[in-house]
């Protein structure tokens, strides 16, 4: 016999908080769990991040689950392939949705609930790639999806009357006016907006990660870290440096600087550099030219300070080098 108790996914996201509201409404008890990573943007835990400000509306305890380096192998090989560019959501369903069934045997509950809705996403919200993601991940008829369940076979907590179908919606597509109308009855407000969400959709962060899983096995998550900062440019296999966009930038990459080499101008404003792999005289000439190439023309110096690892900071004189074409076949 099922009880009233419920783990939720949240994402932070519109659908999964009113799909939270739908259930609380019936009187089921929700525990809210958040999946953690690299590829989600923002500190989850913030006192001003989408998940506490809707947990908090919603009055829900929140369980934090990272997905671990398990999770990059499924990035490099997904068994039922990539979206777009490097997302693996069905494969990352599937993984969701085995950790959330491991929560919900800790805690009890008997079933889950997400905010999908059917239609609205072309890889994992299909009626059949639904089907197929609860098979995989062992929980046939305890996903509920309150937002489309109308649209979908009853699931067992409708089936043994934890909850009633007729309150529940048949929401479909990509269309939001039901949603939206819903979040201003309830007040519902510091939601994320649909396009924010996964790096792995981004079609630049996925060219820079795709770049770094090629080149080796072990990815730090400092490294990782730094996917969104600057422009990375690959000099040959074994060796790229990101390159500053602005002062914000410039420190971030002056606090990874223990990760590599970290390239400055002397005596005149410019990006610094973050170069990532083993230098020679030559690349320390070439990353110090396309230092000086994003400077302002006006302002160039000749002089880059070089500091490397365990190693006193040394400086080299460049000048100027034809380095657009070179740039633009090894811009990542």
């Amino acid at each position: 016999m099922m009880n009233r108790k419920a783990v939720a996914l949240i994402s932070g996201g519109l659908d999964s908080a009113l799909a939270i509201q739908l259930v609380k409404e019936q009187g089921v008890e929700v525990t809210a769990l958040h999946f953690t990573s690299f590829f989600s943007g923002g500190d989850p835990k913030a006192a001003d991040s989408p998940v506490v400000l809707i947990a908090r509306h919603l009055g829900v305890p929140v369980i934090y689950r990272p997905k671990g380096e398990d999770f990059l192998e499924i990035i490099r090989n997904p068994r039922f392939g990539h979206g777009k560019n490097l997302n693996p959501c069905v494969d990352c369903r599937i993984y969701t949705f085995i950790a959330a069934k491991r929560v919900m045997d800790e805690i009890g509950a008997s079933f889950i609930v997400t905010g999908e809705v059917v239609g609205q996403r072309p890889m994992s919200q299909q009626r059949h790639t639904m089907r197929l993601i609860e098979k995989r991940s062992g929980c046939e008829g305890i996903v509920l999806r309150p937002l489309s369940a109308k649209l979908l076979p009853p699931t067992l907590p409708e089936q043994e009357g934890v909850v009633a179908r007729e309150k529940l919606l048949d929401v479909s597509g990509r269309g939001r006016k039901t949603q939206l109308g819903m979040a201003e009855q309830l007040g519902l407000t510091g939601y994320s907006t649909p396009a924010g969400g996964c790096l792995l959709t981004d079609k630049i962060f996925s060219r820079r990660l795709k770049d770094i899983l090629d080149e080796r096995y072990e990815l730090p998550p400092e490294e990782l870290n730094l996917l969104t900062v600057g422009r990375h440019i690959r000099l040959r296999p074994g060796l790229k440096v990101i390159v500053g966009r602005n002062q914000t930038e410039n420190r971030r990459l002056q606090d990874a600087a223990s990760l590599g080499y970290f390239f400055s101008p002397v005596g005149f404003p410019g990006p610094s550099g973050l170069a990532l792999g083993d230098l020679s005289p030559r690349d320390e000439t070439i990353i110090g030219s396309i230092i000086r190439r994003y400077a302002k023309e006006a302002t160039r110096g000749e002089w880059i300070e070089i500091r490397g690892p365990g190693s006193e900071n040394c400086r080299i004189k460049v000048s100027d080098v034809a380095l657009e074409e070179w740039i633009a076949h090894r811009m990542i």
